[in-house]
């Protein structure tokens, strides 16, 4: 059994070894003042992941996909942020998929002894049937899960671009990945509970990963989600918000835009902007690499359309 006990991860924090002494305030405070320090560790590995966000984006460009690997926690943030994908971008969800050791029903309950065995993570993805266009990227706080490094391997061998997020620097020598991100957080509250600043810092991490991913891949116009797919009221009316924003129209003439453009945000968007039909709008789209700033023209700014019907 190897001795993780020099593992940042895995270290005692010398500033709560008394936390069950404490009040509940103090311990709130305490819990709180350690997380603090999660986003200036992200934030020192920004070369790092934008590194991985131009590997990732390369990928898309060729027809790839990303794939998270994890366990635990780990795991779950993975298929947490690949689950958010869709809504919010309009994407398949082929794109970004999370991989967890233990299946789905790791998701809910932890399944103990999964991720300690690194065949198990190559079998997982060799079910997704990897292609050398897809990127894979493995999640272990303290960077040493065998599933994880299994997958890893795996996608390797198949010629894939690979990424790693850990929180433990003294993994990283035995991490073999194109791009490593390392958000060292410190020992944790509670000694090796990396659901807490470790947990935290790959949520950051995996957040960055796919939103500036997304950007650079046309789905955002300014700061409005301008491939957002409508599934429910909510979506509706943040949809005709965005038509509004960007084209100055009034509610009732962004609903019936996205009445004749299917509820496709860009297209309706595009139609308005250019006078056109839905198939007009999406052949525009299409030549413009479906950047939506390229389509409808650079003058075209945030409520650029002084229009008001």
């Amino acid at each position: 059994m190897m001795d993780r006990s020099k593992l940042t991860t895995e270290k005692r924090n010398s500033r709560t070894k008394k936390i069950d002494t404490l009040s509940t305030l103090e311990i709130v405070t305490t819990i709180n003042k350690q997380d603090q320090a999660v986003a200036q560790a992200v934030a020192r590995q920004a070369k790092q992941i934008a590194k991985a966000v131009d590997v990732i984006v390369n990928g898309f460009k060729r027809g790839g996909r990303l794939f998270y690997v994890g366990a635990g926690t780990s795991g779950r943030l993975g298929v947490l942020d690949a689950s958010e994908c869709p809504p919010t971008y309009g994407v398949n969800p082929q794109m970004v998929q999370g991989v967890i050791a233990g299946g789905k029903r790791a998701l809910v309950r932890s399944v103990e002894g999964a991720e300690d065995h690194a065949a198990d993570g190559a079998k997982a993805l060799k079910s997704k049937r990897l292609k050398d266009v897809d990127v894979v990227c493995g999640i272990a706080a303290c960077g040493i899960t065998p599933f994880v490094h299994g997958a890893v391997e795996y996608a390797r061998q198949m010629g894939c671009a690979t990424l790693f997020v850990t929180c433990a620097p003294q993994s990283k020598k035995l991490i073999t990945a194109d791009v490593i991100i390392t958000a060292v957080v410190g020992p944790e509250v509670i000694t090796g509970s990396t659901r807490m600043k470790a947990g935290t810092a790959t949520k950051l991490v995996l957040n960055t990963l796919t939103t500036s991913a997304m950007i650079k891949m046309g789905k955002v116009y300014g700061n409005l989600m301008v491939d957002v797919k409508i599934t429910n009221d909510k979506l509706r009316d943040r949809a005709q918000r965005i038509i509004m924003a960007i084209t100055g129209v009034s509610r009732s003439l962004a609903q019936s835009l996205l009445e004749k453009s299917n509820g496709l945000v860009k297209p309706a968007i595009v139609m308005h902007a250019k006078k056109v039909d839905l198939i007009t709008a999406l052949e525009i789209l299409k030549a413009s690499d479906n950047f939506l700033r390229i389509a409808i023209g650079s003058k075209q700014q945030s409520s650029g359309c002084k229009s008001r019907k």
